[in-house]
């Protein structure tokens, strides 16, 4: 064992990826605090610059656990013995963090953008303020879902990181 070994890598990783997915920024802790204390447009540039670091981390970590697989790296998260209660869950996490980075995270900070673009608008001039509140509406609405597309994902992260963490500790009594 050691610091040669992969396991103390693959504690600190999971460690890492229970911690930062429930303190993420979005659902959990982090993101209702900020969310209190910071005006919207402030809250909003902060939430564009942490989501891309936060769901980069949680794609990268499941990997590094996958190297790091006490049991065998790849080849043992691959044995057909693990695939339910190793591969599934890694993947799991791995896959709604990807869907986050590229997809939904990108579109959300879009919309965003958007909507404060509108916003600004809106003070300077009052003459097509029917068109642009039903512009605002349809914004916020995309906004919505696809912040609660996130969310699921990064729930759906959560569940499958504290499951494989079940998996772990069963390992190491």
């Amino acid at each position: 064992m050691g610091f040669f070994s992969p396991a103390p890598y693959h504690i600190l990783s999971y460690g890492t990826l229970l911690g930062t997915t429930f303190f993420h920024p979005q659902t959990f802790v982090g993101g209702i605090i900020s969310f209190r204390v910071l005006p919207r447009p402030q809250f909003g540039a902060l939430m564009a610059e942490i989501f891309p670091v936060y769901f980069a981390m949680q794609a990268v970590l499941p990997a590094v656990l996958v190297l790091t697989y006490p049991a065998g790296g790849v080849a043992g998260v691959l044995d057909p013995v693990n695939r339910w209660d190793v591969l599934v869950p890694l993947a799991g996490v791995f896959l709604c963090a990807l869907a986050n980075l590229a997809v939904v995270g990108p579109a959300t900070t879009r919309v965003m953008e958007e909507r404060r673009r509108l916003e600004k608008k809106d003070v300077k001039r009052a003459d097509d303020a029917p068109t642009r509140a039903q512009e605002s509406l349809a914004l916020n609405k995309k906004f919505s879902m696809l912040h609660g597309i996130s969310s699921l994902l990064n729930l759906g992260s959560f569940v499958a990181t504290v499951i494989y963490g079940v998996t772990l500790s069963g390992r190491l009594s």
